[in-house]
């Protein structure tokens, strides 16, 4: 069915029938604006490193690039936060064990964790995972391509910038400790959903767009950090002058339930 309706699409014009080696999508949008949508995963590897010559080739030939954030300032991604109650109190036992387990096999020490929103430590403990992994931020994809802009001198847009997205985060219920639970349940989950998508970049699958990925998220999550955010997004691209676009935003949001490419799609 899948095959079908990405054939169907391409008939259509919707999207392009091209195959690219990396996860990415073309897709046209109405008043002659063309968005070469690109997975990007915010961490990589050394080997990741430099980009496909030819999504720098899609590069320069845009009129700009277009980001969730621009991540190249040197500042810290937190903000001043209200000390929370100790962890201890936050989680049940068993999490709790599990989380000193994962500290002690990440070399972290839990204790200045300890009062800071759930949030926060699930970001944390996830950064972690992912240098455990040999996963580096400057080999991040969205990286690249916003020094490839910039040393190209292409305009950057970005869909929501650090500021909205700490806000987003500390909006959630409970200091965002749902999404601490979700980390410490789907932590080896999440593990092999990097190395997948390491993969796409690493292996060049050009079908990596059409694999079933697991879902790391509880429904609230979700609905807060890929619903929502791609509805977002989708009123954001759909706004943009007349161009040609290349857009990165986290590979996740490529798939599932109410992905973005479905949205812009569906419009």
């Amino acid at each position: 069915m899948g095959q079908l309706l990405r054939r169907i699409a391409a008939f259509l014009g919707i999207i392009s029938p091209i195959a690219h080696a990396y996860p990415a999508l073309d897709i046209t949008l109405p008043g002659n604006r063309q968005l070469h949508l690109v997975g990007s995963i915010h961490m990589g590897t050394v080997n990741m490193s430099p980009l496909p010559a030819r999504l720098i080739a899609r590069l320069q030939q845009a009129d700009a690039l277009i980001v969730e954030a621009d991540i190249t300032s040197s500042s810290s991604p937190f903000g001043q936060t209200t000390e929370q109650e100790r962890l201890e109190q936050r989680l049940s036992a068993e999490e709790f064990c599990r989380l000193q387990t994962l500290c002690l096999e990440l070399g972290t020490d839990v204790t200045p964790l300890s009062t800071l929103p759930g949030w926060q430590v699930a970001l944390m403990l996830q950064a972690r995972q992912a240098q455990q992994l040999g996963l580096r931020a400057e080999y991040g994809i969205d990286y690249q391509l916003l020094q490839a802009a910039k040393a190209q001198q292409k305009p950057v847009i970005e869909l929501e910038g650090a500021e909205e997205q700490l806000g987003m985060l500390e909006q959630l219920p409970e200091g965002g400790m749902a999404l601490l639970h979700d980390t410490l349940e789907h932590w080896h989950t999440n593990a092999r959903l990097l190395q997948t998508m390491m993969s796409w970049w690493l292996d060049t699958k050009p079908n990596a767009t059409q694999e079933t990925l697991p879902s790391t998220f509880c429904a609230e999550l979700y609905d807060v950090l890929m619903h929502r955010r791609n509805r977002h997004w989708q009123q954001k691209l759909e706004a943009l002058p007349p161009g040609n676009y290349v857009v990165a935003v986290g590979a996740l949001h490529l798939y599932g339930e109410d992905n973005l490419p479905a949205m812009l799609k569906n419009r």
